[in-house]
């Protein structure tokens, strides 16, 4: 088992120290997720609210939890009390949902909007223009702090189409922060090419695989 700590501490030796690990640890066991804490990693993504609700009872409370699946509005409530960040906020209606639940829990909630920077049409995310008028609403909400962007590239070897996409969500990510100083973090990134993605400008890498192995 110590393979986790060993690919751990690879990934993070190659990382600079302005970019975030979050170890995706959906599918896996406990006892996979309570060996990378045990070689000091806190910050845990999970895609399912289910699962995460049920390791968040279950594991050490200094865990930063992380939302990284698509999210349901009506699952926003089970994970409102805990959730660290949420990563995938594509619509008005989800932002309103984290506020009010948030605001239940006598929390400021932390987001990322989710950016369609992909070909695919299969992936969620917002365009540019629906970003923005997101972001401007969100100023109003006083219960959400929209902390950046999140993107997932298109699934494929060719790395130029993958080093443009990054390339464009960076971009957008400037002008946004000309506007918004809250703006810190730019999640992009996972096991098969957040190399490309520091290299772009990534402040958040998201890896699984890399670390736990493969899904089982």
């Amino acid at each position: 088992m110590r393979m986790i700590s060993d690919n751990l501490k690879s990934i993070l030796s190659k990382l600079p120290k302005s970019v975030t690990l979050v170890a995706v640890s959906k599918t896996k066991p406990n006892a996979a997720i309570m060996e990378a804490y045990d070689a000091g990693h806190r910050v845990f993504g999970e895609n399912k609210v289910q699962d995460m609700v049920a390791k968040s009872e279950e594991l050490p409370s200094d865990i930063q939890w992380h939302m990284i699946g698509h999210l349901q509005t009506n699952k926003v409530k089970y994970i409102a009390p805990f959730v660290s960040l949420i990563h995938g906020v594509d619509s008005l209606k989800l932002i309103k949902e984290i506020d009010k639940r948030a605001a239940q829990n006598n929390r400021i909630i932390d987001c990322l909007l989710q950016i369609h920077i992909a070909e695919e049409e299969t992936k969620f995310g917002l365009s540019d223009t629906e970003a923005t008028q997101v972001l401007a609403y969100a100023k109003h909400l006083p219960n959400v702090r929209i902390k950046g962007l999140m993107g997932m590239a298109t699934n494929t070897r060719d790395e130029s189409i993958v080093r443009n996409e990054f390339a464009g969500l960076k971009e957008l990510f400037l002008k946004f922060q000309s506007v918004s100083k809250d703006l810190q973090i730019i999640s992009m990134g996972m096991s098969n090419d957040y190399e490309i993605a520091i290299e772009q400008g990534s402040t958040m890498v998201r890896v699984g695989s890399a670390i736990f192995g493969q899904r089982n």
